[in-house]
């Protein structure tokens, strides 16, 4: 590569690298925008009042009611005590209270959080589902109502809201023997003259979501909201900030409380009308990743009768998919090509490998070789160009004795007229390695979205989906945070090592060389806090891409390619063959710019 083309290909992993960066938001940043936003934000939500009023409500358990208050619609529901019913299965613990008829919490039998504690999705009186709507000219809300329990079994709860001996409704908990869905049944009877046809009847359902893992930092950017319309789009609302958003002309077959590695999602294949979705995070709320709520608006003419299920559950891509309504597309595989790279190349190799019974580090090893073996046409053909760029370069030095650095559009031109002369790609060399890129940043998104690393130890690394922090600071340094990841260090010093060998290949002098050493300063600056198997795959790809390299220099004959070089300038210009529209272009500027060149020396 000469030296343009260098800058050029150092210029673009820079700006790739910094948008990664400089795109992710800082502590800092965050808490200031949360002191100043969050309080309104949560009002806006509903969320501060609706915790208030169930503290309340829980705390004093028996309330006295003066005859007005029992008139009232719903009326003796407003007073009565608090009792809680578990369901549980093979795969989990959900414990309901008769306060709102609402989902109390829900454990995860089979997995731990990072520290080894039982892992709750969430728990408390800040969690809420419940309708709202009016009756006999009243605004009610069910979260602040006391249900009874009516009926249950091994594996289905009833618990029922009377306005009458006749009227009532009943929110009906099912939970199969095994698997991760619950039904939600929401039955509404003899209640068709007391809540008009026409009037909306809302389900709220807000989340605090428990902090499962190490790094809450990387947990909250892969937390928000998620949701699937009738018409199949899966979005989400952002990651980074509070965000809020109104859907109205269009329906959602499902709406999901998306954690890093876990989610919580509502299914209902009638779908919801008028939903109203809401995201935010308090950064002082150390246990709490971030707060979810949704509204959204049940049709009045299905005779009362809604039938909804719950997905509480990993987000493993298998799992997801056996679910079925497409719920595997909230893994953040990345953004435009990068998600289709991860899903249909990078996930079945992974998926295949994954039968053998490995250890994950044993399948990242093996991955990584598999790749590096697609990609070695690429590698061979960057090495070749470079080689040939390194073999002319004497040539090129000579050039620009002759022409001087002062008229750098002819030596442009002079330097192009050998590249064709001798047969030689200027940018043989760069191309294969941009080509690549895409893969490089597809790993970026695919192995921090990858759940099946979480809680998977090899050599020092005890959980390949978050950051190994052997090297330990005990205070926070700028750009570093608290710690050095071991194998986060070791890739940064392999990038090292490569760009040296790198620039042997290619011949690089001057500046130059120098400048393809920052590049590993921003990876050990990016990646310190990003899993450890993301930065274990970098640190191995370097390692075979030395011995790529090493075993192709043992192939190429550099006194062959030198002589088929001189060859090839020999051999006449085949002035017939039609030139490419770019290089004629390229033609074209150069002669324009030498005209304009010769043009100021005259004046």
């Amino acid at each position: 590569m000469d030296k343009n083309t260098y800058t050029g290909l150092f210029l673009i992993m820079l700006i790739l690298f910094g948008f990664f960066y400089l795109t992710k938001p800082s502590e800092a940043d965050i808490k200031l925008a949360k002191a100043r936003e969050h309080q309104d934000s949560l009002k806006r939500a509903g969320i501060k009042q609706a915790a208030a009023t169930a503290k309340a409500d829980s705390a004093s358990k028996t309330i006295k009611l003066d005859s007005a208050a029992l008139r009232s619609p719903f009326g003796a529901t407003m007073a009565g005590t608090e009792q809680f019913i578990t369901l549980e299965n093979d795969e989990m613990i959900v414990k309901l209270s008769t306060l709102g008829g609402r989902i109390q919490s829900v454990e995860l039998k089979n997995y731990k959080t990072f520290d080894k504690q039982p892992l709750v999705l969430f728990n408390g009186v800040q969690n809420h589902l419940g309708l709202y709507f009016t009756a006999a000219g009243k605004s009610i809300n069910t979260n602040t109502l006391y249900f009874k329990q009516v009926s249950a079994d091994a594996t289905s709860v009833t618990l029922r809201l009377n306005y009458s001996p006749n009227q009532y409704i009943d929110y009906v908990y099912s939970l199969p023997k095994t698997g991760y869905k619950l039904g939600f049944n929401i039955k509404m009877t003899g209640l068709e003259q007391i809540i008009p046809s026409n009037a909306p009847l809302t389900l709220g359902w807000q989340a605090s979501l428990n902090k499962t893992e190490k790094d809450m930092t990387m947990e909250r950017q892969y937390s928000t909201v998620y949701y699937k319309d009738t018409e199949g789009e899966v979005n989400n609302l952002n990651e980074n900030k509070d965000d809020t958003i109104q859907i109205k002309d269009k329906k959602l077959d499902w709406v999901s409380f998306k954690q890093h590695f876990f989610s919580n999602v509502l299914i209902y294949k009638s779908g919801f009308a008028n939903a109203s979705l809401h995201v935010s995070s308090d950064t002082s709320m150390k246990g709490e990743v971030k707060q979810t709520l949704a509204k959204v608006q049940l049709p009045n003419n299905t005779g009362g009768y809604y039938p909804m299920t719950f997905y509480f559950g990993p987000n493993q891509f298998e799992i997801l998919k056996a679910q079925g309504d497409d719920l595997e597309k909230q893994i953040a595989f990345g953004w435009g090509p990068l998600k289709y790279i991860n899903r249909w190349v990078v996930l079945p190799v992974f998926g295949l490998l994954k039968t053998f019974g490995w250890n994950y580090g044993l399948i990242i090893l093996a991955l990584t070789i598999l790749l590096k073996l697609v990609l070695s046409p690429l590698t061979y053909r960057s090495y070749l160009s470079m080689a040939k760029m390194r073999i002319l370069k004497p040539e090129i030095d000579e050039i620009k004795a002759k022409v001087g650095e002062d008229n750098p559009t002819l030596l442009q031109q002079e330097t192009m007229k050998l590249y064709k002369k001798a047969g030689v790609n200027p940018l043989g060399g760069c191309l294969p390695m941009l080509l690549q890129l895409p893969i490089v940043f597809a790993f970026l998104r695919f192995f921090p979205a990858l759940f099946e690393l979480r809680g998977q130890s090899f050599l020092w690394m005890k959980d390949l989906s978050t950051y190994d922090d052997v090297i330990k600071f005990g205070t926070n340094i700028p750009f570093l945070g608290d710690h050095i990841s071991l194998m986060c260090l070791l890739m940064t010093i392999s990038t090292f090592i490569y760009t040296y060998f790198n620039n042997q290949i290619s011949g690089v002098t001057g500046q130059m060389k120098y400048i393809g050493y920052i590049t590993p300063v921003i990876f050990i600056v990016v990646l310190n806090k990003y899993p450890s198997g993301l930065n274990y795959y970098y640190f191995l790809a370097n390692m075979l891409t030395f011995t790529q390299q090493y075993l192709i220099r043992l192939m190429v004959d550099e006194k062959k390619i030198h002589a088929e070089i001189q060859e090839n300038k020999k051999k006449p210009e085949d002035k017939t063959k039609k030139k490419s529209a770019f290089a004629q272009r390229m033609e074209d500027y150069m002669k324009q710019q030498q005209q304009i060149q010769q043009a100021n020396k005259k004046k």
